[in-house]
């Protein structure tokens, strides 16, 4: 079939079109679930923006330790694969300090798991967790507070926060 040209011109501005409309929306897309390493030299250099995370209170020399960042929405928070980003790593017992880049300025929370015996599933009696803000965790919000208790802002600069290990 051979179209005349106005016909020709109105596709290629479609085409074009949804070439654009597919290609912002990969990356929106793309930032979500980004297993990345722990790249200290990131915070160390104050390059952002991005979250210096120091995590206190480790138990146990056991098992891996996993830092989890999402967008401080209500529609992202601890929703399953709403995160940004994910360090796992070995848990050291102590504390330990993670840099979480971000996508851009703006507002966050972070999550923190410890999973003791390193199995990958969540055992209440003896794995433990913390949150940014470290908000009360309770058998009323069942480990789950709300974002407006764990949301911080995070400028073009490198944000340092404290979480504390929580163990039942």
């Amino acid at each position: 079939m051979i179209l005349s040209k106005p016909f020709r011109s109105s596709a290629a501005i479609v085409a074009g079109v949804l070439a654009m409309t597919t290609a912002t929306a990969i990356p929106a897309m793309a930032q979500y679930r980004q297993h990345i390493g722990n790249d200290m030299a990131t915070c160390d250099s104050g390059s952002g923006p991005a979250v210096r995370v120091t995590v206190t209170g480790i138990r146990a020399a056991a098992g891996n330790l996993r830092v989890q960042s999402y967008r401080g929405t209500a529609a992202d928070w601890l929703q399953k694969g709403r995160w940004l980003s994910r360090i796992a790593v070995p848990a050291r017992r102590g504390s330990m300090a993670f840099c979480v880049p971000v996508p851009a300025a703006g507002t966050y929370a972070i999550a923190v798991r410890h999973d003791q015996d390193g199995d990958g599933s969540t055992d209440i009696s003896g794995d433990g967790g913390g949150m940014s803000n470290n908000p009360s965790i309770n058998i009323f919000n069942l480990g789950k507070p709300g974002v407006r208790s764990t949301a911080f802002q995070v400028g073009n600069e490198v944000r340092a926060i404290t979480i504390t290990m929580r163990y039942m």
